[in-house]
C-alpha cells in the first residue's frame, strides 16, 4: 500500500468512526451482557459486555440486601427489628406486599419478602428503616459499591424502579454477588429460598433455575422494560461455585437458559481450554465510559403480544406458576412455544416447601407452625367445600373461583401487592394464561351442563360497578 492509500485509508476511518460509534450501543443492546465468574477466586471464564453499564432492575436488591446485612453486622440493627410501612412505601409500583401504613414488618421477614417476591415495598422499608430515608440510604450503597471495587455502579432507589441514575454493570453484579458470599455466608439463606407463604398465597421465587438447575444456590433476577430481563445466578458442583449473571435477555425463560448454559460451560471441562485467552480477574476488567443502552422498544414493543413482566413465567403457568387441571390442558400445552435450545439443561419444578412469613414481631416456631397448620386447615376446608367428583360441579367450582378473584385478592391485598392496580379488571384471554383459559374458554369449546344452566341465567342479569381503586 502506497503512502496515497494509506492516507486514504486513515482519512475513512476518520470519516466512519462517529458511524461505528454511533453502532455500538445498538449491537450492545441486541446482544446483552453476561459473564461467568468462579466465586472463589475471581476468574473471569467468559465476558460480553461484561462492563458496558446497564440498568439493573431488581437484581439492584443484592446491594440493599448487602448494605441491610451491613448493618446487622455492624450492630445497628438486628433481624428481629421491626420497621414501619411509611406512605412513602405503600405508594411504590408492583411488584409489592401492598401493606397498610402502619404495618410492621421485621428484617428478617421483609428481606425475605424483598429476595422471593421482589417486593419494592419491603426496599424502602428496609431502606428508611437503616438509614432514615432513601436517599441516604442510596448514598450508603453507592459509597459501599465503590468500596467493593464496583467502580461502574450508582444508585437513587433501593429497588431497581425506572431511574437514570440507577447504573451498575454485569462486571459489578458478579463482584457484589461474591462480596455477599464471601461476607455474608451465614446469611446465604436469602438468596437461595425457593418460595414464601403468606397466608394463604404461596409465591415462587423468579429465579426458576432454584430447583431446577441442578446445584443452583442464588441468587436474584431483575426487569424493567429499560433493561430487560436481568438475572444474577450461582451454582455450586463438587465444591466449586460459579457466579453467572444475565442482563438485557428478551424474556424471563430466555435469562433463565442463558444462566445455565454459561453455568454448565463452566462445570464442563473443555479439553481445549489451555488454547482460550486467560480473561483475568473480574476486578481487572476495564469500565467502559457510555450510557446504558434502552431496551424499552425491543422488550416492551408492540410486537409483544402482551406486555412483558417480572413474573411472566408465574403468569403462563397459573396462579402459582404450576399447570392447571382443566377441560382445556391439552389445548393450553398444544399453544405453549417450542422449547428453547439449552433448556433441557434445566428440569421441571419439583416440590418445594415455602418459608412462612408475616407481619408483626418475630415468631418463634412452634408460633409459626401453628399458624401455618391453622391456613392449612382453612384451605383443606375451602377445596373440600368446594369440591366434588362430578365433573360438572367441578366446573361450576372453577367458575365461581374465577367470578371470586377479585374478592380472594382483596382479602390478600398483603401478599399479592397489587390491590391499587385494577384488580376487578379482568386479564384478558391469553393462549400461554391456563387460569384464563378454564375460567374463559375460546367460543365453542364451553363445557355445556344442565347443572350450569341457573348459574348462566343468573349471570346475565346487571351487576353493580364495582368501586374503583384509589390511585398510588
Amino acid at each position: 500500500m502506497n503512502q496515497s492509500q494509506t492516507f486514504r485509508a486513515l482519512t475513512l476511518a476518520i470519516a466512519l468512526s462517529p458511524f461505528c460509534a454511533a453502532a455500538l450501543p445498538a449491537t450492545v443492546a441486541h446482544a446483552g451482557a453476561s459473564i461467568l465468574v468462579e466465586a472463589e477466586s475471581g476468574k473471569v471464564l467468559h465476558a460480553e459486555n461484561a462492563t458496558y453499564p446497564w440498568y439493573p432492575a431488581s437484581v439492584t436488591k443484592l446491594m440493599t440486601l448487602y448494605v441491610t446485612l451491613q448493618a446487622v453486622k455492624q450492630g445497628r440493627i438486628t433481624l428481629d427489628t421491626l420497621f414501619t410501612v411509611s406512605r412513602n412505601a405503600l405508594l411504590q409500583a408492583p411488584t409489592k406486599m401492598g401493606f397498610g401504613v402502619g404495618t410492621q414488618v421485621t428484617v428478617d421477614n421483609a428481606l425475605k419478602m424483598m429476595m422471593v417476591k421482589s417486593a419494592n415495598d419491603m426496599a424502602v422499608l428496609l431502606a428508611e428503616g437503616v438509614d432514615g430515608s432513601i436517599e441516604s440510604f442510596a448514598e450508603d450503597m453507592t459509597t459501599t459499591a465503590h468500596r467493593l471495587g464496583m467502580t461502574e455502579s450508582n444508585f437513587v432507589n433501593p429497588n431497581g424502579l425506572p431511574a437514570d441514575g440507577q447504573i451498575m454493570s454485569a462486571r459489578d453484579l458478579a463482584i457484589l454477588a461474591r462480596a455477599l458470599i464471601h461476607d455474608f455466608p451465614e446469611y446465604n439463606f436469602y438468596w437461595h429460598i425457593p418460595a414464601i407463604k403468606f397466608g394463604r398465597r404461596v409465591v415462587r421465587n423468579y429465579n426458576t433455575l432454584l430447583g431446577r438447575y441442578p446445584g443452583a444456590d442464588g441468587m436474584k433476577t431483575g426487569f424493567i422494560c429499560a433493561s430487560g430481563f436481568n438475572l444474577v445466578a450461582t451454582a455450586t458442583r463438587g465444591g466449586k461455585q460459579l457466579i453467572a449473571v444475565v442482563l438485557g435477555a428478551p424474556s424471563s425463560a430466555a435469562r433463565a437458559v442463558k444462566a445455565a448454559e454459561l453455568l454448565e460451560s463452566g462445570f464442563t471441562q473443555n479439553p481445549l481450554a489451555w488454547l482460550t485467552p486467560a480473561l483475568g480477574s473480574v476486578n481487572a476488567l476495564a469500565p467502559i465510559n457510555a450510557d446504558p443502552p434502552n431496551l424499552h422498544d425491543q422488550v416492551c414493543g408492540p410486537h409483544r403480544k402482551r406486555p412483558a413482566a417480572e413474573d411472566e413465567e408465574e403468569e403462563a403457568g397459573g396462579e402459582n406458576g404450576a399447570p392447571v387441571d382443566t377441560p382445556f390442558s391439552a389445548l393450553l400445552s398444544s399453544l405453549r412455544a417450542p422449547m428453547p435450545k439449552g433448556a433441557g439443561l434445566l428440569n421441571d419444578f419439583g416440590a418445594i416447601t415455602p418459608t412462612v412469613v408475616y407481619t408483626g414481631p418475630t415468631r418463634t416456631p412452634e408460633q409459626i407452625a401453628k399458624l401455618n397448620a391453622v391456613e392449612e386447615e382453612a384451605l383443606a376446608h375451602h377445596k373440600k367445600k368446594g369440591g366434588s367428583k362430578n365433573a360438572a360441579k367441578e366446573e361450576k367450582a372453577a367458575d365461581k373461583k374465577a367470578d371470586g378473584k377479585t374478592a380472594d385478592k382483596a382479602g390478600d391485598k398483603a401478599s399479592d401487592g397489587k390491590a391499587s392496580d385494577g384488580e376487578a379488571k379482568k386479564k384478558p384471554w391469553t393462549p400461554t394464561s391456563s387460569s384464563s383459559l378454564a375460567a374463559s374458554p375460546p367460543p365453542g369449546l364451553e363445557t355445556k351442563s344442565t347443572a350450569d344452566t341457573p348459574k348462566k341465567q343468573k349471570k346475565a342479569e346487571p351487576s353493580p360497578k364495582p368501586t374503583p381503586a384509589p390511585a398510588q
